[in-house]
């Protein structure tokens, strides 16, 4: 038997004519749960959500109206009525009668609130699913009954397993087109079985279904006597939604430092996991401060605990350095803290990615400077394949390492996906261009913590009785920079200053002699010299850094990683013509003659500073000049006379 319109009714929605305020809070506190629909392409996904909508009575009387117009002149029924386009809002949707974009909807019972996400069947599309699968709890899975289980559906499940869904309808859609037959059904549902345990999903259940005439969907049909299972909006509103995150460590991401008057500081934010109450011990990370919950603020008072996925504010009881983006965590179960990772990416750009460059990545509420290598290995998501790859296209999946500008704190994917989870950002564009799940740390920085210390910074400066800095010399090869960095420390030691010049020759004799001169490379010389050159600053020193250091991104990482006023960037800028003419190692001979290669204004680019403290046009002035420049600079700054 199929649904009649308005067959399922909201009961509680009477409140709304007799009690409107018990209705609210009715509403209110009903539980919520989040699931996609996905499979191949007309398998009647739209279809189905818009079934649900309609029988649920979430249609108001205007869209019922301009559904019957729509379905005469775009439906795909005939004129009939045409569900579908309850969802297919695009109008290339409904020219092509597919799905393209994910839209999102909206409805509720009596029982349960849900927000569905209505997921593109197409390959070139995989992005979209993605993104409507990384909020859900539950995946719905098409497969039309004539077909069976198709290439797309081992995609689709595939990317459902990957992104952490663990609950899956298996909607065996369009039992109708079968006469209904149970052997179709029991054959399509042990194939799926089969493979799905192979990709870790085990947690299924099988409904026969027909979107279009509403078997199974809302009430059961007396068209399959054989099937004894749950109607498809009856497990929805039973199945537990995911409590795995309330149950674990507590974690809360800060998003804002509230300050609303000097007698308040509270750390604002959505706990990621577990729960806190007042007087639990907290850890800071990844400073590793460690303090004590004072009071859980809400703007309805103060709660006695709070859990995933609430949004409070917490005080504590120690005046301790949190800024937004820095997690606080249970102290004797804290995340990781970690730079490196192994990661699986998942590229939603147009242009390829290009390893070795630098992006922005996003997790939680902290964005760094991040790069990725060559792929270890990419997914052939139709057989599940592990191919070699030197990148990654649209759509495309691969297995990566990542290395940040910053270590940051987080759990596995696959134990918290709000502390694994992360999207990369093109620099320039300011597109998405890839998602991501951290899988592990790499290079040994499993349960690594920062080490508070009691003698710190301040302690330092204080002793030494000058304010620390870093100079930073950047410029192309043989352009003067040692020469003028080495001028203006004998300077400064003159002066009684303590100064060290951190020369990038000198380096690769040690340091980074590991290191080649490939764009890789050079990126993780920059990062290597700034780490030095931060915790020099920090033990009170005026640091003179000279380094060819091409990039302007990892300049501006190193920037980052200094507080205000403490990083000065110095171009020593000279024509191509006048560095070949010194040339005093003899790089640019070699390069000519085809002896040495990667040398940068040859054939290895240098971005040069777009806003630096100082320009130093060495070809107009002498290193002496050009050291009294500098020192003015520092003078005018306040570090030679704090």
């Amino acid at each position: 038997m199929s649904a009649s319109p308005g067959a399922y009714r909201d009961a509680s929605s009477d409140l709304i004519a007799s009690d409107i305020e018990a209705y609210l809070h009715e509403h209110e506190h009903k539980s919520l749960l989040r699931f996609i629909t996905c499979g191949s392409v007309d398998d009647g996904k739209s279809t189905l959500i818009g079934r649900l909508l309609y029988e649920s009575q979430m249609v108001f009387e205007d869209q019922l109206a301009a559904l019957h117009h729509d379905s005469k002149t775009s439906g795909t029924q005939g004129g009939e009525l045409d569900l579908a386009l309850l969802v297919d809002g695009l109008a290339a949707e409904r020219e092509q009668g597919i799905t393209i974009d994910v839209a999102y909807r909206f409805f509720s019972t009596e029982k349960r609130k849900f927000i569905v996400a209505d997921t593109p069947g197409h390959e070139q599309y995989t992005r979209n699913m993605v993104t409507g699968a990384s909020t859900a709890d539950l995946a719905i899975i098409l497969i039309d009954a004539r077909r069976g289980v198709l290439t797309q559906t081992r995609r689709h499940s595939f990317l459902v397993s990957l992104l952490g869904i663990r609950k899956v309808v298996l909607a065996v859609n369009k039992i109708d087109a079968v006469d209904y037959s149970q052997e179709v059904v029991e054959t399509i549902d042990k194939e799926y079985r089969e493979f799905a345990a192979g990709i870790g999903l085990t947690d299924i259940v099988t409904i026969p279904t027909s979107a279009l005439k509403g078997d199974n969907v809302l009430v059961r049909s007396e068209n399959t006597p054989w099937y004894e299972g749950p109607t498809l909006l009856g497990h929805l509103e039973a199945v537990p939604n995911s409590e795995e995150t309330q149950h674990g460590p507590f974690r809360m991401p800060v998003q804002w430092v509230s300050r609303p008057d000097l007698d308040f500081r509270g750390f604002a934010g959505q706990i990621a996991g577990g729960s806190v109450r007042p007087g639990d011990s907290v850890r800071v990370l990844p400073s590793g401060r460690v303090s004590t919950v004072a009071r859980i603020v809400t703007m309805d008072g103060d709660l006695e605990q709070a859990q995933a996925p609430q949004s409070i504010t917490l005080t504590l009881t120690d005046e301790v350095d949190v800024s937004r983006g820095d997690v606080l965590a249970a102290a004797d179960d804290s995340p990781e803290v970690a730079d490196v990772f192994e990661a699986t990416v998942i590229w939603m750009g147009e242009t390829e990615l290009a390893t070795g460059r630098p992006y922005l990545l996003k997790i939680g509420a902290r964005t760094v400077t991040a790069t990725v290598s060559k792929p270890d290995h990419k997914v052939d998501v139709n057989t599940m394949e592990h191919l070699p790859a030197d990148t990654l296209g649209l759509n495309e999946i691969g297995v990566c390492t990542i290395r940040l500008d910053r270590p940051v704190p987080f759990d596995a994917y696959a134990v918290n996906r709000d502390m694994g989870g992360f999207i990369l950002v093109d620099r320039l564009t300011n597109n998405t261009v890839g998602a991501g799940l951290l899988r592990k740390a790499l290079r040994g920085s499993d349960n690594v913590h920062w080490q508070a210390t009691d003698v710190g910074k301040a302690a330092h400066i204080a002793m030494k009785g000058q304010k620390p800095c870093v100079v930073w010399f950047t410029g192309v090869p043989s352009s003067g920079k040692s020469t003028i960095a080495n001028l203006v420390e004998k300077q400064l030691f003159a002066q009684g200053k303590h100064t060290y010049l951190l020369d990038g020759d000198n380096l690769r004799h040690g340091l980074n002699k590991d290191l080649g001169f490939s764009p890789e490379d050079r990126m993780e010389n920059i990062r290597r010299v700034g780490e030095v050159a931060r915790l020099m600053v920090d033990a009170g020193l005026i640091v003179l850094v000279t380094l060819v250091s091409p990039y302007r991104a990892e300049r501006d990482a190193v920037r980052a990683r200094m507080e205000d006023g403490e990083f000065f960037e110095v171009f020593v800028d000279a024509p191509l013509s006048v560095v070949q003419e010194r040339d005093p190692k003899g790089l640019y001979r070699k390069a000519s003659a085809g002896e040495a290669t990667n040398v940068t204004g040859i054939d290895s680019p240098y971005e040069a500073p777009e806003n630096p403290e100082l320009r130093l046009p060495t070809a107009e002035m002498s290193a002496e000049e050009a050291s009294a420049n500098v020192l003015g600079l520092l003078a005018e700054a306040g570090i030679l006379n704090p």
